[in-house]
């Protein structure tokens, strides 16, 4: 039976492109919003979400370290995927007729220099993919599309110049969500990525850190952000590598314990190579 893989953005995102390089013969379901595309999963209309975490340029995306700890979804894998800007033309256009290019900020923002050195006027439109299927559907031979390869293949635009980023080491880690449990198995190279809440007691936070360095656990991401709107309600979003059926993991997880208030584990999974 064809996965039902959901993500969010229109047909030809670069969450699109993350997806089917996970799952190259699912069916892919697009959703505007990443609660929509959680939803799905949830919902059993979908079996996993692929969904963007970080960003080398950006850093974190913030909508999702707040909806992943009350989804009610696992982590069950990871996947990076390089973002290579590609400049998309109507059918028969050349890239001397191009005058404009439209594509969503941060897009646009990544490709100053190209845009620069060919005198460009910008469009600021919602999304790459977006911005594709609307200059696919305007027709018009001077204006152009940023977005990726798959999105020029789905609404048809022909490929005038590949790779017109400025920064070549942009690249996004998706997760790959469940609503069932699914943990790798212990023994291979395993990332866990779990949410904690310090106790309001002084120094708790080093106090509950210091397992991590003492048993020789590595911590690859810690991040913190507010919960319910409060400034005295912090919470932190940790990767580390290992299994908590490593005998550091455990001993780390015991003294983080001792000093939080909640403690829950989001995902323990093969962990990826970047790309």
């Amino acid at each position: 039976m064809t996965k039902q893989i959901a993500f969010q953005g229109e047909p030809g995102a670069f969450s699109h492109a993350a997806a089917l390089g996970v799952f190259p013969g699912a069916t892919f379901l697009p959703h505007v919003t990443f609660e929509e595309a959680m939803a799905a999963v949830q919902n059993g209309v979908a079996d996993r979400a692929v969904l963007p975490v970080e960003n080398s340029l950006y850093g974190r995306i913030t909508d999702i370290h707040h909806l992943l700890p009350e989804s009610g979804l696992f982590i069950v894998g990871e996947t990076y995927l390089r973002i290579e800007m590609n400049l998309l033309g109507v059918p028969g256009a050349k890239l001397s007729d191009i005058k404009a290019v439209q594509s969503q900020p941060p897009a646009l923002g990544q490709c100053r220099k190209f845009i620069a050195d060919h005198g460009l006027r910008t469009i600021n439109g919602a999304d790459t993919a977006g911005s594709a299927r609307e200059v696919a559907a305007r027709g018009d031979p001077s204006v152009a599309a940023i977005a990726s390869r798959l999105a020029g293949e789905i609404y048809g635009l022909e490929l005038l110049k590949s790779n017109i980023e400025d920064a070549r080491h942009n690249t996004t880690r998706f997760l790959v969500m469940s609503r069932d449990k699914q943990e790798a198995p212990a023994g291979g190279r395993v990332k866990t990525t779990f949410v904690f809440r310090v106790r309001n007691v002084p120094a708790a936070l080093y106090k509950a850190m210091g397992g991590f360095a003492t048993n020789g656990v590595n911590m690859t991401k810690l991040e913190s952000y507010m919960v319910g709107g409060a400034f005295t309600a912090t919470q932190f979003y940790a990767d580390i590598e290992g299994h908590p059926d490593d005998v550091g993991v455990q001993h780390a997880f015991e003294e983080l314990r001792f000093f939080t208030d909640r403690f829950d584990i989001l995902g323990v999974y093969p962990a990826s190579e970047p790309r």
